[in-house]
């Protein structure tokens, strides 16, 4: 892993852990931001890592959002510590093992929550492709990347304004011209 990279996961994690050792109502949309903060490191870098800790972060702030109270912030607390130890101490296969037992730790806290998590982490999957493509990465690799079809991104993407901000209208007389220069 980069130094650049494990530098910011470790804020990142520092920051996600300082939010969730006091309860607050705004913990769900400054988790948020953190993730969006931690893709943009993805989209440069494009590695695992980062979307791994963006898309967990994210989940959480969605969880958090919805059931609260049904969270276990000491056993997250603990979890994130061992992460940020792993971490410092260049342990990248714990590091990885430890953030896959968050995501198990999540999926597992409730039975009746179980196909939520999963459903919410699909989600977060797909907003988090959305926001590469947003940095410029093609939907292909945002999808391989992230492992998630492109149709599922693609499907996304078509319901969002995203392909708007980039499109520069062209009126029809000029689009017209260019459509004959091309056969004389």
């Amino acid at each position: 892993m980069h130094d650049i990279i494990k530098r910011d996961i470790l804020a990142v994690l520092n920051e996600l852990v300082e939010i969730l050792k006091v309860k607050e109502e705004g913990d769900s949309s400054e988790i948020k931001e953190l993730s969006n903060h931690v893709i943009h490191n993805a989209s440069i870098f494009q590695d695992e890592d980062s979307i791994s800790v963006a898309i967990l972060i994210y989940a959480l702030s969605k969880i958090i959002e919805r059931k609260q109270r049904d969270l276990d912030y000491n056993k997250i607390l603990s979890m994130l510590d061992s992460c940020i130890s792993n971490l410092k101490n260049n342990q990248d296969d714990l590091f990885r093992k430890s953030i896959k037992n968050i995501f198990n730790f999540i999926r597992t806290m409730d039975e009746k929550l179980k196909m939520y998590i999963y459903e919410v982490i699909n989600q977060a999957q797909i907003k988090k492709g959305c926001k590469l493509c947003e940095h410029g990465i093609s939907v292909a690799r945002a999808s391989e990347v992230l492992g998630i079809s492109q149709w599922e991104l693609m499907h996304y993407i078509g319901k969002t304004t995203l392909i708007d901000q980039f499109s520069e209208p062209v009126n029809v007389a000029k689009r017209l011209k260019i459509a004959r220069s091309l056969f004389q």
